[in-house]
């Protein structure tokens, strides 16, 4: 018989406090996606691989993508939960994917949170050097060095994960702010640079077919993937929104946002700089940008755009991360520290102080690479191949789970079925190729952002530790996830415990 009294009240089972709507939705997933951030260094990187076909690639990165956002709405629909994709994957596919998808998304985040971490000290210190200031004490400030820029950002994820434990709705009102100053300063400097840019518009920027090789368009549109990255964190918040509804409505303006926005800035940024300078300049990209459009005082409103992206990407990368733990731990395919709810806050503040500490942790790993751009390079591509997993995954979870509209409506089965399964084959199809061309760069380690290897590496002990991962919940916390598949119903009422 169970320790509990018959007839007694269950416990309560832990609980998100509702209290957003689509505009914090919107909010939480915009800073999550980091707009200004994926412009500023997203842009830069992927004009190494690509070369003048930004715009196009953004296209084409775009349609896999607004496919899988699809699938995350469809299932949101039938079944909001924190844990999402973690929990459809479960149900739909296997347990073992359904972990897999949430722990990568764990591991992913954490390893962008511990770049964007190194990205906010390093526009703190091209501020400080716009302001005249090049040297701490008798240290020379460099924007390009790891090390400084990692310490001083480990500061600011202390403070944006402070803010995310006193509420998810002061954490979004907080970003609402930001991403205003964010976009207006985004749109006056790419619309200025569209109409006075030196370089004339080319319609070969729109040419998929001009991009130097298959490999390179590959990469390309991983690199791209990544950028849209962070949309779904509106999903992740659907325990928290009033009406679940409001999480897929958040997604999709998100997501719809973002293409606009990169649209824009490949389109300025190309008109602007050349391509040795798009591609020569990394996380001073956007620094760089300003100071070609505007004299000083002016020229440093981007920077401050890119270092405020920066902070609210920080916090709205703890944020989903720390419910996706929340509803894993709900399970107990995690321990139970993750599921803790503050009484105060009605959010999982230990779990969310824990995220800060584990990004804080990885981010001072990340000083063996002593170029930030290198950094930056490794970091991007390793999470781009995991993300392109996760929403693969999700998005079969999707088209196995309403296959049955093939049959019944074959509108609904085109946009639940068909167009969810294409866009995972193509996202699938992308991370085997990358992950081969990797491989068969090169025939040894080395810790550089342009070893094959070392970058191929990175993607596959992330995927790597969660089978290890799944194993320990599976046989050692013996986790009821793995005989179901089904996470804790976000919404059911706890179960009168009864004689067993």
């Amino acid at each position: 018989m169970s320790d509990q009294p018959l007839g007694a009240a269950p416990p309560a089972r832990p609980a998100l406090r509702k209290s957003l709507g689509v505009l914090d939705g919107v909010a939480i997933a915009a800073s999550s996606t980091a707009a200004t951030t994926s412009i500023g260094i997203g842009l830069g990187v992927t004009a190494g691989v690509v070369g003048l076909h930004l715009p196009v690639i953004m296209l084409l990165a775009f349609l896999p993508v607004l496919g899988i956002a699809g699938a995350y709405s469809r299932l949101n629909r039938v079944e909001p939960n924190a844990g999402n994709g973690y929990v459809w994957v479960g149900r739909s596919l296997s347990p073992w994917l359904g972990f897999m998808v949430g722990w990568v998304n764990i591991v992913a985040t954490v390893a962008f949170l511990a770049y964007t971490t190194a990205v906010t000290g390093s526009a703190l210190i091209q501020l400080a050097g716009e302001a005249g200031a090049h040297r701490l004490g008798g240290l020379a400030l460099d924007a390009g060095s790891t090390a400084q820029t990692t310490a001083l950002g480990i500061f600011v994820l202390v403070a944006v994960t402070v803010t995310a434990v006193t509420g998810v709705r002061t954490a979004a009102r907080l970003q609402t702010g930001l991403l205003v100053f964010e976009y207006v300063v985004l749109l006056g400097f790419c619309g200025y640079g569209i109409v006075t840019g030196p370089h004339a518009f080319s319609l070969s920027w729109f040419d998929p077919f001009a991009i130097p090789s298959a490999s390179a368009l590959a990469q390309g549109l991983i690199l791209s993937v990544f950028c849209y990255w962070g949309f779904e964190a509106a999903f992740s918040v659907n325990e928290e929104v009033r009406e679940p509804r409001d999480a897929s409505r958040a997604g999709f303006i998100t997501l719809l946002t973002m293409l606009t926005l990169f649209l824009l800035g490949s389109i300025a940024f190309q008109r602007v700089l050349s391509e040795p300078e798009l591609a020569g300049h990394g996380a001073q990209g956007l620094a760089y940008f300003g100071d070609r459009l505007a004299a000083q005082p002016l020229a440093a409103l981007p920077l401050v755009a890119l270092m405020f992206s920066a902070v609210a990407s920080l916090q709205a990368g703890v944020i989903p991360t720390a419910r996706g733990m929340f509803a894993m731990s709900r399970d107990r395919t995690l321990g139970p520290v993750w599921s803790r709810v503050s009484a105060r806050y009605g959010t999982p503040a230990a779990g969310t102080l824990l995220i800060g500490a584990l990004a804080a942790a990885v981010a001072a790993l990340a000083l063996v690479i002593p170029r930030l751009a290198d950094m930056i390079m490794a970091t991007v591509n390793a999470v781009g191949i995991v993300v392109a997993l996760s929403y693969a995954l999700t998005a079969l979870a999707a088209a196995v789970r309403f296959r049955s509209l093939l049959r019944e409506d074959w509108r609904q089965g085109l946009r639940a079925v068909v167009l969810p399964a294409l866009s995972a084959t193509a996202l699938l199809g992308l991370g085997g190729y990358l992950g081969w061309s990797f491989y068969s760069s090169t025939d040894h380690l080395e810790l550089r952002a342009d070893n094959g290897w070392f970058l191929l590496l990175t993607p596959l002990l992330m995927i790597g530790s969660g089978f290890v991962a799944a194993a320990w919940a599976k046989w050692a916390r013996r986790s009821p996830y793995f005989r179901t598949g089904q996470g804790t119903d976000a919404d059911a009422p706890a179960l009168l415990t009864t004689i067993s």
